[in-house]
């Protein structure tokens, strides 16, 4: 019985393995921004 039990085992992994492969999603770079640098209490004058 164990025998049989390693061998479904063994199959199952290989079909796994030989299986396509899904693509990976590609996620969008997000530019990052500067913090806006504080200029006083009314601006650059």
């Amino acid at each position: 019985m164990s025998k049989k039990l390693a061998f479904a085992i063994v199959l199952v992994g290989f079909a796994a393995a030989c299986a396509p492969k899904q693509p990976e999603p590609v996620v969008p770079v997000v530019p990052v921004t500067t913090e806006p640098v504080y200029q006083g209490k009314y601006g650059a004058n």
